[in-house]
């Protein structure tokens, strides 16, 4: 039986409201670790990778599905996990999906071939990916007003975390353990998890309704549009773009998926999902910083490990290590947070986070071929700084943004926003980096031809090949720097582009990160 606690309702200013019980907070601390599992599990596979489909048997190219499936399925789960809650009740649908998430986990830490591993962790990431905008719910409904800034620092420290934490427990547990470790994990997790979810939040009522007259429409329309367009971001550099037949079904699936969306959203009585909210101008401010914002995450959180892979020759591990300094602030500044929200006006905060997430990657901006580990402390460490500000005010400016019955619509779409954020950032880094190589290669070769000192010196050598070969080495290293220090500079400009829509957000009150609904 389910321990019992006050209800949060709305109460007026000044009236007394009842503090949170043990039961609130066991509920809260579940939320905050399934949003870390599911955040956890993209980073932490992507350190395996390379053992993984070396063990299944498949292709490098082949093996980049295993992440895609994860990241599809996540971001269709994402936008329809209110519709679920309502139909099924938090509780239930919490219960049922931890339960599915550890089942899928399974199969992949027992998968022996490619089939098997794609279901596998496309089951992880729908039924994972629900979990983190859920966990907002559960700070809305179990805490009183002033409890929720707590809460909130809670669950924004752990999705924070989760990516700067994956590189480098992946690379040990797979080094020490294996890599079907990294699923089987999730196991005794998602045993301790059932139990504080049971513990923590009350039997609620299921509204069978909610599927019964579901938007029909906009359910296949959103799963189609989103699963397509993420797919296509994931695959596009691989398959060249639209040069390839691939590419191009996927976009016309999900140009198809986004108008069977516009269908239920003007044709049904409860669309799956609200997106008259993206027509206030608050709203869609934090839609488009939160969309930045996940190109800034999720675009350093590659770039960085590519560059100490590439340029300065560290393992998995050391990688992971340097990945993992950014998350050092989040730990640092939790018990800070409930404070800041309370003083600290969000659109300060998010401009600042902004502003030092942008000026992190400027100075990346400025590597060199002999830049190793100790290159990207200061920024890593101001990095997390930046972090922890944008996501902690923009979370509560997403819900400060709408009327509290749309806040569970406002919080999928925010954080699909950041996914498709990554997903955009991360296909268009991909892009850049080939042709600013490719640009950097001809200049700095093109800078040798007809120079005479330069032939002269190579005929004058002991062995000419050996050292045209090196030099060739050279020029191949300098214009990879060059590259990444390029694609630094494209992240700076564009997280300082967003930072004027600030203005367009308005102050929260006391604190309070969502409204009970």
């Amino acid at each position: 039986m389910a321990i019992t606690s006050p209800q949060v309702v709305p109460i007026a200013e000044g009236q007394h409201q009842p503090d949170a019980g043990l039961a609130d907070w066991l509920a809260v601390i579940a939320g905050a670790i399934g949003a870390f599992m599911a955040t956890l599990d993209i980073a932490i596979v992507n350190t395996a990778l390379p053992n993984i489909i070396g063990e299944i048997g498949a292709s490098v190219h082949e093996g980049s599905w295993i992440a895609t499936a994860y990241l599809v399925a996540e971001v269709i789960a994402i936008p329809l996990c209110g519709w679920l809650e309502r139909a099924f009740g938090l509780r239930r649908f919490l219960l049922t999906f931890v339960v599915l998430f550890a089942a899928f986990s399974l199969l992949c830490g027992v998968a022996d071939d490619l089939t098997t591993m794609i279901i596998g962790r496309a089951g992880q990431g729908f039924f994972g990916g629900a979990l983190i905008p859920t966990a907002l719910t559960i700070v809305a409904r179990r805490l009183p007003l002033h409890r929720r800034a707590l809460g909130t620092a809670i669950f924004g420290g752990t999705v924070i975390l989760g990516p700067v934490v994956g590189p480098l427990l992946g690379g040990w547990i797979t080094d020490t353990y294996g890599w079907r470790n990294i699923f089987l994990i999730n196991l005794p997790i998602g045993v301790a998890l059932c139990g504080l979810i049971a513990a923590g939040l009350p039997r609620d009522r299921s509204d069978w309704r909610q599927l019964i007259h579901a938007d029909i429409a906009g359910v296949i329309g959103m799963s189609l549009g989103l699963g397509c367009l993420t797919a296509l971001l994931e695959q596009g550099h691989a398959e060249d773009w639209f040069d390839s037949s691939l590419i191009w079904t996927l976009l016309i699936a999900s140009i198809a998926g986004f108008c069977l969306v516009a269908v239920g959203q003007a044709r049904a009585q409860t669309p799956v999902i609200d997106l008259r909210i993206l027509r206030g101008r608050q709203f869609a401010a934090v839609f488009a910083i939160s969309f930045m914002l996940g190109a800034g995450l999720y675009g350093t959180a590659f770039m960085i490990p590519q560059f100490l892979s590439h340029v300065a020759g560290d393992t998995a591990l050391q990688a992971g290590g340097v990945v993992f300094v950014s998350g050092i602030p989040a730990i640092v500044l939790i018990p800070l947070i409930p404070w800041l929200l309370r003083h600290v006006d969000l659109r300060l905060g998010v401009a600042a986070g902004l502003i030092f997430m942008g000026l992190t990657c400027w100075l990346d901006s400025g590597l060199s071929s002999a830049s190793g580990d100790n290159a990207f402390t200061v920024s890593q460490l101001a990095r997390g700084v930046g972090q922890v500000l944008t996501m902690t005010f923009l979370n509560q400016a997403a819900i400060n943004a709408v009327s509290p019955a749309l806040a569970a619509d406002a919080s999928g779409l925010f954080n699909a926003a950041r996914n498709l954020g990554g997903s955009f950032g991360l296909a268009l880094l991909s892009t850049f980096q080939e042709r600013r190589f490719d640009l950097h290669v001809w200049n700095i070769a093109s800078s040798f031809d007809g120079y005479d000192p330069f032939a002269s010196w190579v005929a004058a050598t002991q062995d000419p090949g050996a050292t045209i070969a090196a030099t060739q080495q050279s020029i191949v290293r300098e214009a990879m720097v060059l590259a990444f220090n390029d694609q630094f500079l494209m992240l700076a400009i564009a997280l300082g582009i967003v930072v004027p829509l600030v203005l367009l957000l308005r102050r929260g009150n006391n604190g309070a990160i969502v409204h009970a609904h």
